[in-house]
């Protein structure tokens, strides 16, 4: 398998365990230690963020996409999921773990957020 297939299916093996966390009925076990239910939503949206960055999806698609994910999957949870509810610091969360995602995948020397068509400075600064 290629590196940018093996991306591809790493991509969809994680979107698939995002949206099985967020979309569950229920929560799995409301009990054990204090926040792990953040830390889930953190370790979640940042593999996806990662994985989608290594996939090949720009950061300028990638990020509005998982905002506006991290956004109305709580909507969602409150609103359409009888044994979940909606809390904001889940959105923090997730907010959180794009943004590491988004760092992870980040080679240093290489730009992420825009693309540089015009090379290298000139003039050897």
């Amino acid at each position: 398998m290629t590196g940018r297939r093996a991306d591809r299916v790493v991509l969809a093996l994680v979107v698939v365990a995002n949206l099985a966390l967020l979309y569950w009925p229920r929560t799995v076990d409301p009990g054990g230690p204090p926040h792990l239910d953040k830390a889930a939503h953190l370790v979640s949206f940042a593999a996806v963020a990662w994985a989608g960055s290594r996939a090949g999806v720009p950061a300028v698609v990638l990020v509005p996409l998982l905002v506006l994910h991290a956004l109305s999957s709580e909507v969602v949870q409150a609103r359409l999921l009888a044994g979940r509810s909606g809390d904001l610091a889940d959105v923090a969360a997730d907010l959180a773990g794009v943004l590491l995602g988004i760092l992870a995948a980040t080679r240093p020397g290489q730009a992420s957020w825009r693309h540089d068509r015009a090379g290298p400075p000139r003039g050897g600064r």
